[in-house]
């Protein structure tokens, strides 16, 4: 390759497209550290604004440190800043920004993936040898905190839509459900959609599975707190989902593309379902291949990413894993899966979700 080959405009515009990524990176480590200290939360309070030295003295912060993030806030254009050129600029967060950055329970709260970031870039660390031998790490990887962070990013929208939205577009489950029905909660995590169902449905009986002992001890603690007596959580490796009597509703949220055996998985769901029974299958919106994700999802590349760090990596993590990943089970994928496992009707509910498709399965 010749210096006259190199295109000096094309080449400054490949720098710029690379080095952007880093400041996403490191940009995403700010807000890792404005949520984990609570800056978002104590801006929300002030709508009005703040000083570097107003926010610091009323979080007991060194004025520095607080100035020079608001500094990195402010050029990414999350914090807005009412004179930029002032002496002491006066620091807030839009509304906008406060539902994303500093409201747990509003369905656009965004700091689930933030919160655990330094676990899932940590994973940085064992990706060469996994891409090496094939193996991956299953979510346990992570740490207690990875848990946590999966809780913060799926609940807030499951919070607010699942009972009003969801639900009712399953056909004959709401009217089930009220009466008394067996509910599985496959892959339940920390807990909250079977909490949630729990409270909402007293006469219906929840288990909840997964194998993160680090997710079954925070849904255990949520239980204990909250004192439901129609839940229970449990690790299928020890109690087994076929083991009891058979199910009016299987749940399967954000967790199919994760599990290193989904084809086993499906006909186990099937076994365990009643012949009138339904399978809730949630997963993430993708397409049946890359050309198709990469022209109609903007995400894309996060997804991908997220996949070798993540997904993909717990779907590989044993010998014999099928390495779906996120972008993995596109609908015609798992309708293809779920009419293998022994299922006959496959149908996309009309939800709306930035992230996730909604199937009503049934045998």
């Amino acid at each position: 390759m010749s210096k006259d080959s190199i295109d000096p405009d094309a080449l400054k515009m490949f720098s710029f497209g690379v080095f952007s990524k880093l400041e996403g990176a490191v940009t995403a480590g700010m807000i890792h550290l404005g949520d984990r200290l609570g800056l978002y939360e104590a801006m929300s309070m002030h709508p009005d604004g703040d000083t570097s030295s107003s926010l610091a003295a009323r979080m007991n912060l060194h004025e520095r440190w607080v100035r020079e993030w608001l500094h990195n806030q402010v050029a990414a254009r999350i914090v807005s800043c009412k004179d930029i050129s002032a002496h002491d600029p006066v620091f807030y967060l839009t509304p906008e920004a406060i539902c994303v950055l500093a409201t747990p329970t509003h369905p656009a709260y965004g700091m689930g993936m933030f919160h655990r970031l330094p676990q899932t870039m940590n994973a940085l660390n064992e990706m060469p040898e996994s891409f090496r031998t094939g193996i991956g790490h299953d979510y346990d990887s992570h740490g207690p905190e990875g848990a946590v962070g999966i809780e913060k990013s799926f609940e807030p929208w499951n919070q607010n839509f699942l009972i009003p939205y969801v639900v009712p577009a399953l056909d004959g489950i709401k009217d089930k459900l009220e009466r008394g029905a067996r509910v599985a909660d496959i892959g339940c995590g920390a807990g909250g959609l079977s909490l949630l169902l729990g409270r909402t449905f007293p006469q219906s009986e929840f288990i909840g599975y997964d194998i993160s002992q680090h997710a079954l001890d925070r849904a255990n603690d949520r239980l204990q707190s909250e004192g439901l007596q129609n839940v229970r959580f449990t690790d299928p490796r020890r109690e087994s989902i076929t083991d009891a009597e058979k199910f009016d509703l299987i749940c399967t949220f954000d967790c199919i593309h994760d599990m290193t055996h989904p084809t086993e998985m499906m006909k186990t769901i099937r076994t365990s379902l009643k012949d009138d029974g339904t399978w809730l299958l949630v997963d993430i919106k993708a397409h049946d291949s890359l050309e198709l994700n990469v022209a109609k999802n903007p995400m894309a590349s996060l997804l991908y990413g997220i996949s070798v760090l993540s997904c993909m990596s717990s779907a590989m993590s044993s010998a014999d894993g099928e390495g779906l990943g996120t972008l993995g089970l596109s609908a015609s994928k798992a309708k293809e899966m779920a009419a293998q496992a022994g299922f006959t009707s496959f149908e996309l509910l009309p939800i709306e979700h930035s992230v996730n498709a909604f199937y009503e399965v049934r045998p």
